[in-house]
C-alpha cells in the first residue's frame, strides 16, 4: 500500500507538470499553437514574444505553481507518521523532478513542452527557500544586461547549484544532488540556445538600443 501511494504521488506530480499552460492559453484564447510560433518553445518566454505579457504572466505563474503543488502532494497524500523526515524530503525531491519532466515532456501536449525553468523555480521555492533567490538575482541581472532569457536561465541555474552546495549548503544529500541535476537539466534543455549564443544569433527578449558611440 505504501509503495502504491508513492507511485500515485509521483504520477500525479508528473501529470501536474504536464499541464501545458502555454499551449492551452495560446489555443483557447488566441487560436494559436505556441509551439508553431516564435522559437517553438511552450514556455512563458515564447508566450511573451508571441502573445504578449498578458498571456505570458499567467503562464509563468501557473508553471511555477505546478512545481510548488508537486512538492505539497507529498505531505498531503503520504502519512508522515510512517516515513522519516529524510525520506519525506527524498520523496519531495522525486515529486518535484517528476513535475519538471512533465513540463518538458507533457502528457497532454504530445510530449512537446517547455524547458522546465519556471516549474523548477517552483520546486526551488519550497525546497531551497534561500538559495533559489540567488538564482533569481543572477537571472535578473543577466537579463537586464543582455536581454537574453536563455543566458540568464543557464547562469541562474549554475548560480543556484553553487549557492545550494557552498553558499547556503543543503543538509540533505538528495538536495545537493537535485541542485546539480537542475543545473545539468537546464543546460541540456537550452543546448540549442547555447549554440545560438555562441554563433551570435540567439533571440533577445527585447531589442537592445544601439550605442551612439
Amino acid at each position: 500500500m505504501d509503495h502504491l501511494l508513492l507511485l500515485v504521488v509521483f504520477v500525479l506530480a508528473y501529470v501536474l507538470g504536464s499541464i501545458p499552460t502555454a499551449v492551452w492559453v495560446g489555443q483557447w484564447f488566441f487560436k494559436k499553437d505556441i509551439r508553431n510560433e516564435g522559437s517553438g518553445n511552450a514556455g512563458a518566454t515564447n508566450t511573451f514574444r508571441v502573445l504578449g505579457p498578458g498571456a505570458a504572466i499567467p503562464v509563468m505563474i501557473i508553471d511555477i505553481l505546478k512545481g510548488v503543488a508537486a512538492i505539497l502532494l507529498v505531505s498531503y497524500i503520504l502519512p508522515d507518521n510512517i516515513y522519516t523526515e529524510s525520506q519525506m524530503i527524498t520523496f519531495e525531491i522525486i515529486a518535484g523532478f517528476c513535475a519538471v519532466i512533465g513540463h518538458a515532456l507533457p502528457l497532454f501536449a504530445g510530449f512537446r513542452g517547455g524547458k522546465g525553468v519556471a516549474t523548477l523555480f517552483g520546486v526551488g521555492i519550497v525546497l531551497f527557500p534561500v538559495a533559489v533567490w540567488v538564482a533569481v538575482a543572477v537571472f535578473a541581472l543577466v537579463l537586464a544586461l543582455t536581454a537574453y532569457v536563455s543566458l540568464g536561465s543557464i547562469l541562474g541555474a549554475l548560480a543556484f547549484m553553487v549557492s545550494a552546495i557552498w553558499i547556503f549548503p543543503a543538509t540533505h544529500p538528495g538536495l545537493i544532488g537535485l541542485a546539480v541535476l537542475a543545473a545539468v537539466f537546464v543546460c541540456w534543455t537550452h543546448r540549442t540556445n547555447i549554440k545560438r549564443l555562441i554563433n551570435g544569433n540567439e533571440n533577445r527578449l527585447w531589442k537592445k538600443k544601439a550605442s551612439n558611440n
